[in-house]
């Protein structure tokens, strides 16, 4: 009898989390091909973009391309690496990884191509149980999952700059493909 009721609540309380840990994990699922798109179209419009414009801006006030585009590394790994992955952040101000400084264009492609491969990396394997864990997000408590769809913004945020950048340039930007 002892064994049955063990069994029974079991299986009850399988169907309860089932569904929810599904949607968890078809929530990393469909983030990640939102991710990797998302990767392959900043990647055509920094390829796109001339190497000599790397260093427009609209306004002196506003980052030029190419800091736009360092600007999308570094937020990815503080967003992914940091605050998700519990490493130690980053300092903007003395952290070379994600500065223009002396980088070339394909230089800073490709340190944006690693921090998406170590984005993806460490989402892959990410802890769906953690999704509803709250952090401190400058004074806001956000979770985890918060924090995912703040950083597919951020990067959307700051590429719509960019294209932007390259219309005023007279570039015609690559064709959006829905779901980036």
């Amino acid at each position: 009898m002892k064994h049955i009721l063990i069994l029974t609540t079991i299986m009850l309380f399988s169907s309860f989390t089932s569904p929810l840990f599904a949607q968890q994990d078809n929530f990393i699922k469909d983030y990640l091909e939102r991710l990797e798109n998302s990767r392959k179209y900043l990647i055509l419009v920094a390829e796109q973009m001339p190497e000599d414009k790397y260093d427009f801006s609209a306004s002196p006030e506003s980052m030029t391309f190419a800091k736009n585009l360092m600007h999308i590394g570094f937020a990815i790994d503080w967003h992914s690496q940091s605050l998700l992955g519990g490493r130690e952040s980053r300092d903007w101000n003395t952290d070379t990884t994600y500065k223009v400084a002396n980088k070339s264009k394909e230089e800073m492609i490709a340190t944006i191509n690693k921090t998406f491969d170590e984005t993806i990396k460490l989402i892959e394997q990410f802890d769906t149980t953690q999704l509803d864990d709250e952090l401190d997000y400058f004074g806001l408590n956000r979770t985890k999952r918060q924090i995912f769809l703040l950083l597919a913004d951020h990067i959307t945020h700051h590429r719509g700059q960019m294209l932007v950048y390259m219309r005023i340039n007279g570039l015609v930007p690559p064709r959006y493909v829905l779901f980036q």
